[in-house]
C-alpha cells in the first residue's frame, strides 16, 4: 500500500488516513488510484466490522490536486468515476465514518459525503469551491449534499463557495457530532466499538437497505451528474492555466475565511 493512503486495523475497526499532510490530502492520481482499493481491501476482511476515513492534520481532504490538474492538459483520468461506480469511493457493505479533522473542500467534501454518516472535530470546515474553480461535480456532490442539507442550503453552499464551519454544519445537520480536535478519533473509535457490538448481518443489511432506498428516485440524477462532469472535462471547458490561477484565488480566500 502507498504511504499517501495508510491503513491501521485494531479491534475490527480499519482506520484509513489521508496522508499528504503537505499538500492538505489534496487528491493527487496516486491517491485517486490508492484509496478506493485501501477502501474495498479493508472492507472485504474477516477481521473489519467498521471503517473509518479521516486525513493527516492540518486537513480532511483538500480535494482534487488542483496543482497537478492545472500542470497537464489531459486530465479525464481526474474526472467523474468509471459508470459502475457512484463516487469517489467503491460501495462498502460495512459502516464507513467519516472523521472530519480539519477542511473538507470540493472533492474533498465530495469524499466526506461518501461516508455513511460524519463526525467533525472542531476545527473541521466544508466548501463547495466547484464553482470557484470552474469545474463540474462529479462524484455526487449534489445528490448527496442535497440530501443532507436540503436543496436551498446545497444551492447557497454550491453557488457561493462560501465555507462552513462545524458548529453551522451540525445545526444544518450535515455532521452528526462536533467534537474537541483531541478526541475526534477515539470518539468515532467508540461509535465504531458500539457498531461492533451489534449483530453485522443485521448491520449489514439495514445499512443496504437505506441504500436502496436513497437511490430509488436519484438514480437519473446520479447518472446525469456523471455525464456532465465527463462531458465537461472532455471539452477542454478550463485550460490548465486557467484551472491554476483559479486554485490560488481559492486558497487565498479560504485563508481569509477561515483565518
Amino acid at each position: 500500500m502507498s504511504d499517501v493512503v495508510l491503513v491501521e486495523i485494531a479491534d475490527r475497526v480499519a482506520t484509513i488516513t489521508l496522508n499528504r499532510p503537505e499538500a492538505r490530502n489534496a487528491l493527487s492520481r496516486e491517491v485517486l488510484r490508492t484509496l478506493p482499493p485501501a477502501v474495498q481491501e479493508a472492507d472485504e476482511r474477516d477481521d473489519v466490522d467498521v471503517l473509518i476515513l479521516t486525513g493527516a492534520d492540518p486537513a480532511f481532504c483538500a480535494g482534487l490536486d488542483l496543482k497537478e490538474l492545472g500542470a497537464r492538459a489531459d486530465n479525464d483520468d481526474m474526472a467523474a468515476p468509471p459508470e459502475q461506480r457512484r463516487g469517489p469511493l467503491p460501495p462498502t457493505i460495512k459502516p464507513l465514518i467519516g472523521a472530519i479533522n480539519g477542511a473538507a473542500i470540493t472533492g474533498g467534501f465530495e469524499l466526506a459525503l461518501a461516508c455513511d454518516f460524519l463526525v467533525a472535530s472542531e476545527r473541521a470546515r466544508f466548501a463547495d469551491t466547484h464553482s470557484r474553480v470552474g469545474i463540474q461535480p462529479g462524484w455526487g456532490l449534489t445528490v448527496l449534499l442535497a440530501e443532507s442539507v436540503g436543496v436551498r442550503r446545497a444551492r447557497e453552499m454550491s453557488t457561493t463557495g462560501n465555507f462552513l464551519d462545524a458548529a453551522t454544519a451540525l445545526t444544518w445537520g450535515l455532521v452528526n457530532h462536533v467534537v474537541p480536535h483531541d478526541e475526534l478519533l477515539p470518539f468515532c473509535r467508540s461509535l465504531a466499538a458500539d457498531i461492533v457490538s451489534n449483530d453485522q448481518a443485521g448491520v449489514r443489511r439495514i445499512l443496504t437497505t437505506y441504500d436502496e432506498g436513497s437511490l430509488t428516485t436519484g438514480a437519473e440524477w446520479w447518472d446525469m451528474e456523471s455525464r456532465v462532469s465527463r462531458e465537461w472535462m472532455q471539452s477542454g471547458a478550463r485550460t490548465g492555466a486557467e484551472i491554476e490561477r483559479r486554485r490560488e484565488a481559492v486558497m487565498a480566500r479560504g485563508r481569509k475565511q477561515v483565518g
